[in-house]
């Protein structure tokens, strides 16, 4: 009960926070906020995820999502412009602590099932066995008409 009433006081600290808060107050107090509030539900959700599924993005598209979100919508309560700088700085910080390792499209890298890497193996082995076949077959043939 207690860390629900914890969790309950700290999104009323937030709203507090956001609904005393003018156009000015989109620097620090906006960053404040969405490291306090999204950063801490990206945080838990990243945690279940296993960190060798972090760069997969059909595991981490949700709670990116979410995350993106999040801070567009404290923007808009602050009345602060979205994207601004404060979000740049709070992405490239994400992306430098969850998706540093990532490949640059995104996308986990991963051998091709194996109905497509068989034929880009076995071809060029069949080509070599027959070629050497041919050359061999052709090489007896040739030492008797001389």
């Amino acid at each position: 009960m207690a860390s629900g009433t914890t969790g309950f006081s700290k999104q009323v600290l937030i709203w507090l926070v956001l609904a005393c808060q003018s156009v000015s107050a989109c620097g620090g107090t906006y960053e404040y906020a969405i490291d306090e509030f999204c950063l801490e539900k990206f945080k838990l959700d990243m945690e279940e995820l296993d960190q060798h599924h972090w760069c997969s993005w059909e595991d981490t598209v949700e709670p990116y999502c979410e995350l993106t979100n999040c801070t567009y919508l404290i923007a808009v309560k602050m009345e602060c412009f979205w994207p601004n700088r404060a979000v740049d700085e709070f992405f490239i910080r994400i992306h430098k602590h969850y998706f540093h390792d990532c490949a640059l499209t995104g996308r986990l890298l991963r051998d091709p099932p194996n109905r497509i890497l068989g034929p880009f193996i076995g071809v060029p082995i069949l080509v070599t066995l027959l070629m050497t076949a041919l050359v061999v077959w052709r090489s007896k043939r040739s030492e008797g008409m001389v």
